[in-house]
């Protein structure tokens, strides 16, 4: 589950190509997924999108919380929230916080960011110089690639982006692989689909282990997630949603 819950963090990073003006996601917006393999319900997410004054400023206040269930749950007890406040036009990130629960692993961060100064200060591991800009976090990337559109990507081209996940800056790359029609409980969606370029060996068999399909519409929703293991694949799914 740990891992699961890593990959889902880290694979919404990908997609972030900075552009127009937000008219896809509003305060109050929240989208609901669950996370399952085969029959087994292995836990649930959610994304909840508010409206706060930080710094005296505005900003977005975006948290997301991944929790284990059922059987899962008994087995290895997840409970991991994330928290983003984030420019309402740049998207980029000023403060995010990270605070993870898996079995008995404890975790607690919190990072503040000067993009002026391309730097940022960790609670944990102190202050980063020199770092690439932009940078993002995992949420204010989230909501930054919904803000775009993907309609000049060519099949294979690979995207690239910074970010700062965990206490260290990953280059992080993705594989567009075409436009594709899925069913999920909610119904059938048109989705860009994409891979990530991951390292074969560990976690993975082949390059295209992991997809992640984005709803071809105005709004720009991960619809699925699918992780291809030895024994079969997890899926993370959307449920249910409010846009506004």
């Amino acid at each position: 589950m740990k891992k699961i819950f890593f990959l889902i963090n880290i694979l919404i990073l990908f997609f972030y190509q900075l552009s127009a003006q937000n008219k896809v996601f509003y305060a109050g917006e929240e989208l609901n997924y669950k996370v399952y393999y085969g029959w087994i319900n292995a836990g649930k997410a959610k994304l909840i999108l508010e409206e706060t004054k930080f710094n005296d400023k505005d900003f977005f206040h975006a948290k997301a919380i991944g929790y284990s269930t059922g059987i899962t749950d008994k087995l290895y007890k997840v409970y991991d929230v994330y928290e983003s406040f984030f420019d309402k036009k740049t998207c980029f990130p000023e403060k995010s916080i990270r605070n993870i629960s898996e079995s008995s692993y404890r975790s607690y961060n919190e990072v503040i960011y000067n993009h002026k100064e391309n730097s940022l200060l960790s609670t944990k591991s102190g202050l980063h110089e020199n770092l690439p800009s932009p940078i993002f976090d995992m949420l204010s990337a989230f909501y930054s690639i919904r803000i775009n559109k993907f309609n000049d990507l060519e099949i294979g081209d690979i995207l690239e982006i910074n970010t700062f996940f965990s206490d260290k800056n990953f280059l992080l790359r993705i594989r567009f692989i075409g436009i594709e029609k899925i069913k999920t409980d909610l119904g059938k969606f048109e989705c860009y689909k994409f891979s990530p370029v991951v390292e074969v060996g560990r976690v993975f068999d082949t390059k295209d282990d992991v997809s992640i399909w984005i709803s071809k519409d105005e709004n720009f929703i991960p619809i699925r997630i699918r992780f291809n293991l030895f024994l079969g694949s997890i899926n993370c799914d959307l449920e249910n949603y409010k846009l506004k």
